[in-house]
C-alpha cells in the first residue's frame, strides 16, 4: 500500500474521501514516483504473477512503486481483458463491451513488466517454477496468484456450463454471454416473466445480482410497462438490500399490486435447485417459476486455476495470511482477489486492488529483508439502482483477532433520506469512480 494510503486510512474518511485518495493515488502512478527503465541486475529477484486483470494489474504496478529493481512478469491467458465492473450496464445499453476492455500495454512499457500471453497448465511450489501451455517454464522468487472465479454448476439440476454458453447466459463474467443477456432482455414478450435467481454467499460483487435486477424493473418501466421481474434468492438479506429495496419501492412499485419486480427470499422458497430447460421453467425449496427469461447466477468458488494449483481448501476458496495476502497452503505464493479468504472484504474489484497495493509492500519490504507492516484494506463500490439512481457502500478494514475486519465505523452504505438529489449524486459520483478506479488499475 502507497505511503498516500496510509496517511489517508489512519483519519476518519468518508465515501467520497475515498473516491478523492483513489483520484490522487492514480494521478502519482502516472509519473510521480516514476518506473525504473534500468536493466535489471541477474540477480535481481523475480515476481511471476499469474493473471493480467484488476488484481494482477494493480499489484504489478504497484510493487514496481515500491521496488524499482524488481523483475514482474505477468502471465495472462487472453491478451484484452472485460471488467466485470459496469458490465450490467451493457445489458441496457449504456456501455459497451468496447467501453469495458482493456489491456497490459501501459503496465508493460510504462512500468517495465514483462508480459507472457499463455496458459499455465502447473507450477512446482518446490522448485519455484511455472508451466505454460507453449512449453515455457518460468522461475520465480515469489508468486501471485489473481485467479478470479470460477461456478458450481453442480449446485443446479438441469443447468451447465454448456447451457450458459447458449440460451441461459449468468453472464457474470463479462463477455458474449453479457450481449446474449441483452438480447434476451430486449427480445421479452409484452407482459412477459423474466427471473434472475441469484448466488448464495460467497460470490463475486455481492451488489452485481440486484445492481442487474433493477436495471431489468428500469427497463420494463420504460419499454414494458407489463411485464414482471421475479428475483428468486436463497439468502434472506443482501447487500445493500436496505437502500435498493427503497430504490424499487420508489422507482417500481415493489410490494405494490403493480410492482415490476418481486423478491423471493431463502425462508420463503427462493433457493433454486432445478432448471427445466424444455418448460422453462425452475424449481425452487417453495415451488416452481415459468418465465420468458431465466438468468441463474450460479453459485461460486475459487478459479480453476487456484483449484489446479491446490491454493484451496475444503470451502473452495484459498485461505491467506490477512496480514500479506500469502497462502496459508503454499510459502512464496500469495492470492489476491475474489478467489481469496478475506473474511468481512467483498468480493469486488475495488477491494482485489486494495488487496493488490497491501500484496505489493508486503513483497517489496520481505525481498529487502524487512518485516511487513499491519495492513490496512479498503473497500468502495457504488451500483445503480436506475440509470440516475445511485447507491453505495464503503469500509476500511483491519486486521483483528486473525481476521480481516471493519475499521471502527468506517462501514456503512448510502443513507435513506428524502432529498431528491441525494441518489441522483451518488450515480454521478458511480460513474466518476468507475472512471477513476479503471485509469488506476491499468494506467
Amino acid at each position: 500500500m502507497s505511503q498516500l494510503e496510509h496517511k489517508t486510512f489512519n483519519q476518519k474518511i468518508t465515501r467520497r474521501d475515498l473516491i478523492k485518495v483513489f483520484g490522487a493515488v492514480a494521478v502519482a502512478g502516472s509519473g510521480i514516483f516514476g518506473a525504473s527503465k534500468q536493466a535489471f541486475a541477474k540477480s535481481a529477484a523475480h515476481v511471476v504473477v499469474l493473471g493480467g486483470g484488476v488484481g494482477g494489474a494493480t499489484f504489478a504496478k504497484y510493487l514496481r512503486f515500491a521496488d524499482p529493481d524488481v523483475k514482474i512478469t505477468i502471465i495472462e491467458q487472453y491478451p484484452e481483458y472485460i471488467t466485470c465492473l459496469r458490465s450490467n450496464d451493457v445489458i441496457i445499453g449504456m456501455h459497451t463491451l468496447d467501453e469495458l476492455t482493456f489491456n497490459l500495454d501501459t503496465i508493460k512499457s510504462k512500468y517495465n513488466v514483462n508480459v507472457i500471453i499463455d496458459t499455465v497448465v502447473g507450477a512446482d511450489f518446490d522448485q519455484k517454477t511455472v508451466r505454460t501451455a507453449k512449453g515455457q517454464s518460468i522461475r520465480y522468487d515469489k508468486l501471485v496468484v489473481s485467479p478470479g472465479i470460477d461456478f458450481k454448476f453442480e449446485d443446479y439440476e438441469g443447468y451447465t456450463a454448456e447451457m450458459a454458453e447458449g440460451d441461459f447466459p449468468h453472464a457474470y463474467k463479462a463477455g458474449s454471454q453479457t450481449l446474449k443477456l441483452r438480447e434476451q432482455l430486449l427480445a421479452l414478450p409484452q407482459g412477459g416473466t423474466a427471473i434472475i435467481a441469484t448466488p448464495q454467499n460467497p460470490f463475486r460483487c455481492p451488489p452485481g445480482p440486484y445492481e442487474r435486477a433493477s436495471f431489468f424493473a428500469e427497463h420494463f418501466k420504460l419499454h414494458n410497462p407489463t411485464a414482471k421481474l421475479i428475483v428468486l434468492d436463497p439468502k434472506d438479506s443482501f447487500t445493500k438490500d436496505v437502500p435498493f429495496k427503497k430504490a424499487w419501492e420508489r422507482l417500481y412499485g415493489y410490494k405494490s399490486d403493480n410492482a415490476l419486480i418481486e423478491w423471493v427470499s431463502g425462508s420463503d422458497g427462493g433457493r433454486v435447485v432445478r432448471l427445466d430447460a424444455k418448460n422453462m421453467s425452475v424449481e425452487t425449496d417453495g415451488g416452481v417459476y415459468k418465465a420468458d427469461l431465466i438468468n441463474i447466477i450460479p453459485n461460486q468458488r475459487a478459479g480453476a486455476l487456484a483449484q489446479n494449483l491446490g491454493l484451496t481448501n475444503a470451502s473452495g476458496w484459498c485461505p491467506i495470511e490477512r496480514n500479506t495476502m500469502e497462502s496459508s497452503l503454499h510459502k512464496e505464493v500469495y492470492v489476491l482477489g475474489d478467489s481469496s479468504i478475506a473474511d468481512a472484504m467483498p468480493k469486488s474489484g475495488y477491494s482485489a486492488n486494495s488487496q493488490a497495493k497491501v500484496c505489493a509492500q508486503a513483497i517489496a519490504d520481505t525481498l529487502k529483508g524487512d518485516a511487513p507492516g499491519t495492513a490496512i484494506y479498503s473497500n468502495v463500490c457504488y451500483s445503480l439502482a436506475g440509470q440516475n439512481y445511485g447507491v453505495s457502500i464503503a469500509a476500511i478494514y483491519e486486521v483483528r483477532d486473525g481476521l480481516i475486519q471493519p475499521k471502527g465505523k468506517s462501514a456503512g452504505v448510502s443513507e435513506i433520506t428524502d432529498k431528491a438529489a441525494q441518489p441522483i449524486l451518488e450515480a454521478v459520483y458511480q460513474k466518476n469512480w468507475q472512471r477513476e478506479f479503471v485509469k488506476d488499475v491499468f494506467s
